[in-house]
C-alpha cells in the first residue's frame, strides 16, 4: 500500500522521518503538559497558598492604622521617653546612696619622719615606716538635698514636658487617622471612577450592537458602526489608566495603614455623604479649635515650660543646702597575716554642706536671659499659632459648606441626564435620533456622574480635615 501521499497527524506526507519528529513533539506536549499541570511547592516543601484578603471598613481602617503606624509607634516612644525624664528629675530631690570597696597593694612603704631624740638618738631625723602590705577600706555614702530650688523647677518642667509629648502624639494621631481616612477615600472614588468607565463601555456596547442591528436593516449606514466600534475601544485607555490608579490608590492605602503590601483589600464602606455636626459659626468653631486642638494646647504647655526654666536659671544663684553621712571600715595587714586575724575598725560622719554662689562669671545672668528670650519665643509662636489655627479653621468650613452645595446640585443633575441619555437611545433604536445626540448625552451623564462622585469626596475628605482642624479627633487606644 502506498502511503507516500497519505497525511500525518501534522498534516506533513508521511515518512519515517515524519513519523519521528512527530512522536518527539507528541512526547514535548505531554511533558510541558505535566510541568504545567504540576503543583509548584515552596522552598520547605509547602504548597504555597494565597493570602486571604482584609476585609475592612473605614474605622477598621483607622484602626489598623492606630496600631501599626510607624509615625504613631515613634510618637509613643516619645512618651515613654518623657515619662522617664520626669523620674529622672525627682533624683535631685531623692537620696543618693552609693558604697565602694578600696584594695591597696604597697609596692614601697610610706614613712613618717619623727625627731630622732624620741628614739634616744641626738639631733636630726629617723623614717619610720607607718604602711602596711596590704590595705583595704569599704565604705557606705548617703547624701540628701535639703534645699535646691532648681530641682523643683525641674521637676515641674519634666512634668510639663510629658504632658506636652501626650498632646504631641494626640496631634500625631490626628494626622495619621486623617491620612489614613483620605487615603480611603481616595480607593472608593478610583473604584467608582473605574465603574463608571466600565458602565460607559457597557452602554456603548450596547448602542453598538443596536447600530450593528440597524445597519442590518438598512437603516443606518457603515460609518456609524464603525462610530460606534470607536466609541468603544476609546474608552479602554481610560479602564487602564482608572485600574492602574485604583491600585495605586490602594497600595498608599496599605502605606498609610502600616500593613504588608501584599495583603489584598476589600473595602466594605462606601463613597456615601452622610452630614457631620457642624459649628454654629467661625467664631463658634475658632473657640472649639482654642479649646480641643492638641498643638494648641501642646504651645501653652510651651509657655508655662518656659516659665519653670526661668525659675530654674534663677535658683542656680540661691544657696544649696545639703545633708550627708558616711559609714567606713578600714583594715590593714602585712603578707602572712591571716584575713581572719585582721580588725575592720568602723568609723562614722555625718554632717550638712551649705554652698552659696558667689560669682560664676556672668554665666547664671545669662542664662536667665536665655530662658526669658525663649519664653518671649513661645509666646509669639502661640499668637501665631492661634492666627494659622482662626484661618485654617474659616477655609475648612468653607470647603465643607462648598462641597455640600455641590451634591444638592449634582445629586438633580444625575436624574435628569439618565433621564436624557434614555430618551436619546430610544430615539437611536427608532431610527429618529443620531450618534452625535446619543455622544453627547453619554457625555453628559458620565460628567453628571464624575462631578457626583468628586463633590461626595470632597465633601469627606473636607469633613475629614475639619475635625482635625477642629480637635475632635482623639486615640482609640488608652494602653500608652
Amino acid at each position: 500500500m502506498d502511503r507516500a501521499g497519505g497525511g500525518g497527524i501534522f498534516g506533513a506526507p508521511y515518512n519515517k522521518q515524519n513519523a519521528v519528529m512527530n512522536l518527539h513533539r507528541i512526547i514535548a506536549l505531554l511533558v510541558l503538559f505535566f510541568v504545567c499541570s504540576t503543583p509548584v511547592h515552596a522552598a520547605d516543601g509547602t504548597e504555597p497558598t494565597a493570602r486571604p484578603p482584609l476585609v475592612i471598613s473605614l474605622d477598621d481602617a483607622v484602626r489598623i492604622g492606630e496600631q501599626h503606624n510607624r509615625e504613631l509607634e515613634i510618637a509613643r516612644l516619645d512618651k515613654l521617653m518623657a515619662r522617664q525624664k520626669v523620674r529622672e528629675s525627682w533624683a535631685e530631690v531623692l537620696p543618693h546612696l552609693s558604697s565602694s570597696l578600696t584594695y591597696t597593694r604597697t609596692l614601697k612603704p610610706s614613712v613618717l619622719f619623727l625627731p630622732s631624740s624620741i628614739f634616744g638618738g641626738t639631733g636630726g631625723t629617723q623614717a619610720i615606716e607607718i604602711s602596711s602590705d596590704n590595705s583595704s577600706i569599704a565604705s557606705l555614702n548617703l547624701s540628701q538635698n535639703i534645699f535646691k530650688l532648681s530641682a523643683f523647677a525641674g521637676i515641674k518642667a519634666a512634668g510639663l514636658v510629658r504632658q506636652i509629648s501626650d498632646q504631641s502624639f494626640r496631634n500625631t494621631n490626628a494626622g495619621v487617622v486623617t491620612s489614613i481616612r483620605r487615603a480611603y477615600y481616595d480607593v472608593l472614588i478610583a473604584t467608582e471612577k473605574r465603574k463608571l468607565v466600565e458602565q460607559s463601555i457597557a452602554r456603548w456596547e450596547e448602542a453598538r450592537k443596536d447600530t450593528n442591528a440597524l445597519f442590518r436593516q438598512g437603516v443606518a449606514a457603515d460609518i456609524d458602526t464603525l462610530k460606534a466600534w470607536l466609541s468603544v475601544e476609546n474608552l479602554r485607555p481610560d479602564l487602564i489608566r482608572a485600574q492602574n490608579n485604583e491600585a495605586i490608590t490602594a497600595t498608599n492605602l496599605k502605606r498609610v495603614m502600616g500593613i504588608d503590601q501584599e495583603t489584598p483589600l476589600i473595602l466594605t464602606s462606601t463613597l456615601t455623604f452622610h452630614e457631620i455636626e457642624m459649628p454654629k459659626s467661625v467664631a463658634a468653631a475658632y473657640s472649639e479649635a482654642l479649646d480641643k486642638r492638641p498643638d494648641v494646647r501642646s504651645l501653652s504647655l510651651q509657655a508655662e515650660a518656659e516659665n519653670a526654666k526661668v525659675m530654674a536659671a534663677r535658683s542656680e544663684g540661691l544657696p544649696v543646702l545639703s545633708a550627708f553621712g558616711q559609714l567606713e571600715a578600714q583594715t590593714q595587714f602585712n603578707d602572712g597575716t591571716s584575713l581572719a586575724s585582721t580588725r575592720w575598725p568602723v568609723s562614722s560622719t555625718a554632717g550638712l554642706q551649705l554652698s552659696v554662689p558667689i560669682f560664676s562669671g556672668f554665666a547664671t545672668s545669662a542664662r536667665i536671659q536665655q530662658a526669658k528670650i525663649t519664653r518671649l519665643q513661645t509666646s509669639t509662636r502661640y499668637e501665631d499659632l492661634k492666627s494659622q489655627v482662626r484661618a485654617d479653621v474659616e477655609v475648612r468650613l468653607s470647603n465643607v459648606v462648598e462641597a455640600r452645595k455641590r451634591i444638592d446640585v449634582q445629586s438633580k443633575t444625575i436624574a435628569v441626564a439618565e433621564r436624557s441619555y434614555k430618551i436619546t437611545m430610544l430615539r437611536l433604536r427608532e431610527g429618529i435620533g443620531s450618534r452625535l445626540e446619543l455622544t453627547d448625552a453619554e457625555l453628559q451623564l458620565d460628567t453628571a456622574k464624575a462631578n457626583y462622585l468628586q463633590a461626595v469626596y470632597d465633601y469627606l475628605v473636607a469633613s475629614a480635615e475639619l475635625e482635625k482642624a477642629l480637635g475632635r479627633i482623639e486615640p482609640t487606644e488608652s494602653k500608652l
